[in-house]
């Protein structure tokens, strides 16, 4: 019986150990703490009901339910494990070495029976990339990619390669969740001119020319992200170039792809400029998060057409997550940020809490939907390092700093099988906890000797974006072309100008005889009876209305170009004229 709460594996110098879930958070003695500094690598099964790890001298599996020790490996610098979906085998990788005379090196991928604790295959995998096998989620099928191949193999069986795909070059294949039919994206990166492709088959069905489900081209993709949903039906692609050639990023240039198994593909269309963070898929499988373009970014989530659907306007944020049963997204800037996130109800788009998680590294939901873990580990930063766990409400259930002279290097939850945790109702209010939240320091921006004693003005950098619901803007699912955008912004930006007069008009505003003043409140239509005189004082207020708005702009900060400064300096003498014209009526 599997316990109420997931468990939190810490491992750290401070040695290797399990810590219950909330709302306890004492040492759990499912796991007998390992001390030292030689623990390199451990993992969970992906029922979460055994746990592997390598201590410098074994790798050992223990049953997390009976508490039990089951096989002990003598892998002293295995550095990878990784159990398949159904418990049956467990991975593990060494680094590759060769002998001093040039010999070749020893099988370094070794494929263990769960059950036996015999070996099933050996393999040499040079590369710590993509070096797992990929297993099904029934474990019917496995692949692992070789000299530009991706091999098949059958119920485990690793002596016999039931099925090859054969493309030139394959750089990367992701093999696609779910139950049969069982399909697969694989990428070729391009050559010669030739561009690079992503295509999408349905197994076994790779001979021929028509046999791919789907083909999506691309010329500017060094490499690509390749992500597949939960139901199988369609796969986003990030591609991304490793320098930008228009200079305009450090970080090199990307593209979002969405590619259906149905042969449908497209760009996706991201309103602002800029690298992309990251792009995550809801567990629904109907809907994706992008968070992209120059600081502040923007996040926005797509519908399976690519259109918007809601807009979550621009913020300090790199980082996108969905809680286990989708109906949560939380948004952060993690790294280089200050660690601000923001949670989000997906379903009614509300803003529930902006906790702020500084110097944070890592970041997972608790397979209970509920809980968030947010930790600064080594090597990434290796001063304060520690972990905490939060409510998605904003509050803190438990924390743990390490000491100073010791450090963290990894936190996990425990995982569990969909399903074991129901969905619950989502609260707006923070939770009570003993642990009182942390205010973050606001560092004040710094001020010149010469204008320390004079007032501050509030002035942005960036104009920030606010939110806003995508579907309301567009009362059909086709959206609006350029051209009926176009159209709508001046139909409204007339609206807006009537309604300004109409303001302007009203007898409530009392004139006064300052200079800003005169071209609102002037009549916006002359009864001189003369056309060439009314054309005039068209052409003059027109003339006042575009200076009024450059002196606007010049007090938010903006620098003007010396023609528009040359208009500015000629708005008294048009003043003059237009008073002498309405005199002369």
């Amino acid at each position: 019986m599997a316990p109420s709460t997931p468990l939190l594996t810490v491992r750290g110098s401070e040695g290797l150990y399990m810590v219950n879930g909330p709302p306890h958070f004492t040492e759990s003695t499912v796991f007998p703490r390992e001390s030292g500094k030689n623990c390199k690598v451990c993992t969970f099964s992906r029922d979460g009901t055994l746990f592997a790890w390598g201590n410098g001298e074994k790798v050992n599996i223990i049953s997390v339910t009976n508490k039990g020790l089951l096989h002990s490996f003598d892998l002293p610098k295995a550095v990878c494990l990784e159990f398949s979906p159904k418990n049956t085998v467990l991975a593990t990788w060494q680094p590759y070495t060769t002998s001093k005379d040039g010999t070749a090196g020893i099988p370094n991928l070794q494929l263990y029976d769960v059950k036996t604790g015999t070996c099933l295959k050996s393999f040499i995998q040079k590369k710590t990339q993509n070096w797992c096998p990929s297993w099904s989620e029934d474990e019917t099928l496995c692949a692992r990619s070789v000299n530009n191949e991706v091999h098949f193999f059958e119920n485990n069986n690793f002596n016999t390669i039931a099925n090859k795909l054969h493309l030139q070059k394959i750089n990367d294949f992701v093999l696609s969740p779910g139950p049969q039919p069982y399909k697969v994206a694989v990428y070729v990166p391009g050559s010669k001119g030739a561009p690079s492709f992503v295509r999408l088959y349905q197994y076994p069905n790779f001979a021929g020319p028509h046999a791919a489900l789907a083909n999506k081209s691309f010329f500017k993709a060094d490499k690509v992200t390749m992500l597949w949903n939960k139901k199988a039906t369609a796969v986003l692609v990030i591609a991304s170039t490793d320098v930008d050639k228009t200079g305009a990023s450090y970080y090199g240039e990307q593209t979002l792809h969405y590619i259906a198994t149905n042969g449908e593909s497209a760009v996706v269309q991201l309103p602002k400029n800029g690298p992309i963070y990251d792009v995550v898929w809801n567990s629904s499988s109907t809907e994706f998060c992008a968070v992209y373009g120059f600081m502040p970014a923007k996040a926005t989530i797509f519908n399976l057409k690519c259109d918007p659907v809601f807009d979550f306007g621009t913020g300090p944020r790199n980082a996108a997550y969905y809680s286990p049963h989708g109906h949560i997204l939380v948004l952060a800037g993690f790294g280089n940020l200050r660690g601000q996130m923001e949670v989000w109800d997906v379903k009614n788009y509300k803003l529930i809490s902006k906790p702020v998680a500084s110097d944070s590294t890592y970041f997972a939901w608790c397979p209970d939907g509920e809980h968030i873990l947010t930790a600064t580990c080594a090597p990434r930063l290796r001063v304060n390092n520690g972990y905490r766990i939060w409510h998605y409400t904003g509050s803190i259930l438990h924390k743990y700093d390490v000491p100073s002279n010791a450090e963290l290097w990894q936190v996990s939850w425990q995982p569990f099988l969909d399903g074991i945790f129901p969905a619950k109702t989502i609260t707006y209010q923070a939770v009570p906890s003993e642990v009182p939240n942390e205010e973050p320091k606001v560092a004040t921006a710094y001020r010149p000797p010469a204008l320390r004693n004079k007032p501050i003005t509030n002035s942005k950098l960036h104009e920030e974006e606010p939110p806003q619901n995508m579907k309301s803007q567009s009362g059909n699912d086709k959206p609006l072309s350029k051209t009926a955008l176009k159209n709508q912004r001046k139909h409204e930006a007339k609206k807006a100008a009537k309604q300004e007069a109409r303001s302007d008009k009203s007898p409530d505003l009392a004139p006064t005889p300052g200079p800003q003043s005169t071209p609102r409140n002037t009549i916006s239509q002359s009864i001189s009876g003369d056309p060439e005189i009314d054309k005039k004082i068209k052409n003059l207020k027109k003339k006042l209305k575009a200076i009024e708005q450059l002196k606007e702009q010049a007090a938010t900060g903006k620098q003007l170009e010396k023609n528009q400064l040359e208009k500015i300096q000629k708005e008294t003498a048009l003043l003059q004229e237009l008073k002498d014209l309405e005199l002369g009526i």
